[in-house]
């Protein structure tokens, strides 16, 4: 784990994450300085409900919240791709062999090591959004927070998929693309396929492979939508499905990437 921090600092990956993050809140800054946020909420806020207003100013972060979630995790997939194919190279791989610890371990450091880059850069953004959201409108929701677990959790498991994918094919390419394709594409796709379905057809055999998909493929969306949402807003989570299913989705990739990794030889 320690190693893949110096490699992230040696990489520049740290360096590129706080740029980015340090753009968006600047943007943020900008446009907070730029706008007379206390006449929005009062116009949007006629009866002067303090209820309101912490409402309002919810849908606020949300909403920032939505528009930097993507852009964070396609940053974190593109910055980790490389970790695990890196650590494969010819010569570095014979090092890392060579030293008292298992294979397993060695690949669980790696994914661990990639998660905790992570982990501090979505962090440092997130907290700095929400510090700037508070002291504006002097209104500190401490739940908000509780999207860095969210976020982190997601690519967590996209991160499983990258780790098998740079064992199985010692490069980063095919994982990118996969994990992009499931966040992007595939994973709203099926959330929404979910409850249409049934409506779409009356084939059987169409359903059930529509929700089979469902339940193997990781729920990006429900994670990073519905539960994020409901958790901030104190709805709490109703269906904790897509969170259990994506943690299996995780352990299973894991572990096929342990079983891989044994059996190759370098």
């Amino acid at each position: 784990m320690l190693y893949t921090l110096r490699e992230a600092f040696a990489r520049k990956v740290f360096l590129f994450f706080m740029i980015i993050s340090g753009l968006i809140l600047l943007t943020e800054i900008v446009i907070f300085s730029m706008v007379d946020t206390e006449k929005i909420i009062a116009s949007l806020n006629s009866t002067g409900d303090p209820l309101m207003r912490g409402q309002i100013i919810e849908k606020i972060e949300l909403a920032v919240y939505s528009f930097i979630t993507s852009l964070l995790l396609l940053l974190a997939i593109f910055a980790s791709a490389s970790f695990v194919p890196n650590m494969l190279e010819k010569g570095t791989v014979d090092l890392f062999l060579s030293k008292p610890i298992s294979r397993s371990q060695l690949l669980l450091g790696k994914y661990f090591g990639g998660l905790l880059v992570v982990f501090i850069n979505i962090s440092f953004l997130i907290l700095g959004m929400w510090l700037l959201v508070s002291f504006k409108f002097s209104y500190w929701d401490f739940s908000f927070l509780s999207t860095i677990l969210f976020i982190v959790f997601t690519f967590a498991v996209l991160y499983s998929l990258l780790v098998f994918f740079g064992v199985l094919t010692q490069g980063s390419t095919a994982g990118m693309m996969i994990a992009y394709f499931i966040y992007i594409i595939l994973s709203p796709l099926l959330a929404q396929a979910y409850i249409q379905i049934d409506v779409w057809t009356e084939n059987k055999i169409y359903i059930y492979l529509v929700k089979g998909l469902y339940y193997i493929v990781p729920k990006t969306a429900e994670l990073l939508g519905t539960d994020a949402i409901n958790v901030v807003t104190g709805a709490g989570i109703d269906d904790y499905q897509p969170i259990i299913t994506s943690f299996l989705f995780l352990i299973l990739m894991l572990g096929f990437s342990i079983v891989l990794f044994r059996k190759k030889d370098f």
